[in-house]
Parts: structure tokens; C-alpha cells; sequence
């Protein structure tokens, strides 16, 4: 393992064209390919390639086309978890998906992290990474953006179009840009 894909794994500034990464990407993008290509019965084709994609997923767990994602064997999918259409995982840092989750249509979760204040180092395109976590049976809506670094806990459910930008706690009715708790489930 090269520096700069143990520098992402550990959440350290790295650079996203380090051939190793560049490599993994490109990879990780045929298969997607092939996902994507499926046609509307050929369940069993998305099936295989999810299994060979992801860093792992469980029994039951399923996704829909159009489905993207950076390296793909970051991504950590439970038992009976669902992603639905045209769904964005920047999966740069762990990406844990848990038991009984389902996703809505166009959700982002993004781990990449950019330099804010030194303008230089984002110029030359050094990144972090922070990993996202969610829950058992956690209900993103459509459209909701999880940011880097949270956790969502079990049983929460997050309105549509909401942007995630801290942790939330179990079983809550979240909403909002920023996100914040509505109230307790």
C-alpha cells in the first residue's frame, strides 16, 4: 500500500492523483459500469457486482441505478439495506451503512474533506477523509447529504433535503439545512 492511500486511510492530508488511487478509482468505475448497465431484469447482474464492489454487503441489502461511488470497497452495507436511485458515495474514508437502512433517491454521503483556509494545498489538490457511519434501520430521505465525520444513530429518520453536517443521536425525527433535531421518536 502506497503513502498517499495510507495517508486517506488514516485520515491524513493525501493527494487524490496518486496513481495507486488514480488505479483503484478507474476500477472501482468499470464495475460501476457494468452495475449501471444492467438492464431493468438482470437484478442478479447488479447483484454480483455489489458483492464484488463493496467491502461488503449483507444479505437482502440491494441498490438502484444510477449508483456512484469513489473506491467502493470502503462501503459497508447490513442485512436488508436499501439504496435507492442515483445515489453518491464518496466513500474516501469507511463508509458503514447498518442493518435495515434505506436510503433515498439521490442521497449523498461524502467523506472528503477540502483544505478551507490554505488555499495553496487545495489548489494542489490535497484532501482528508472523515468516515460516515449510520445506524440500524436509519430512513434518509430524498436527496439528504450526509457529511464527512457523522454518525447517525439507530432508528433516526432525516427529512427529505436535509444536510447532515453533525452527529445525530438514536431514535430522533431530524430535518433541516443545517440538520437539527425535531424531536425525539
Amino acid at each position: 500500500m502506497g503513502d498517499h492511500k495510507q495517508r486517506m486511510l488514516a485520515g491524513l492530508p493525501y493527494r487524490d492523483d496518486d496513481p495507486e488511487l488514480v488505479a483503484e478509482r478507474l476500477h472501482c468505475r468499470r464495475l460501476l459500469d457494468r452495475f449501471n448497465a444492467a438492464t431493468a431484469d438482470e437484478d442478479d447482474v447488479r447483484a454480483e457486482v455489489l458483492r464484488e464492489l463493496l467491502g461488503g454487503i449483507g444479505e437482502g441489502s440491494w441498490a438502484m441505478p444510477r449508483f456512484v461511488c469513489d473506491y467502493g470497497h470502503l462501503i459497508t452495507m447490513g442485512s436488508n439495506s436499501f439504496l435507492n436511485y442515483d445515489a453518491i458515495l464518496m466513500d474516501c474514508a469507511p463508509i458503514t451503512i447498518g442493518n435495515d437502512v434505506s436510503i433515498g433517491p439521490r442521497a449523498q454521503l461524502l467523506t472528503a474533506l477540502h483544505p478551507i483556509e490554505d488555499h495553496e494545498r487545495r489548489r494542489q489538490r490535497w484532501e482528508t477523509a472523515a468516515p460516515i457511519t449510520i445506524g440500524d434501520n436509519v430512513w434518509l430521505a430524498g436527496g439528504v447529504i450526509v457529511c464527512a465525520g457523522v454518525t447517525i444513530g439507530e432508528n433516526t429518520v432525516v427529512g427529505a433535503g436535509s444536510v447532515v453536517t453533525r452527529d445525530l443521536p438514536p431514535r430522533v425525527l431530524a430535518a433541516g439545512n443545517p440538520c437539527r433535531v425535531i424531536r425525539e421518536l
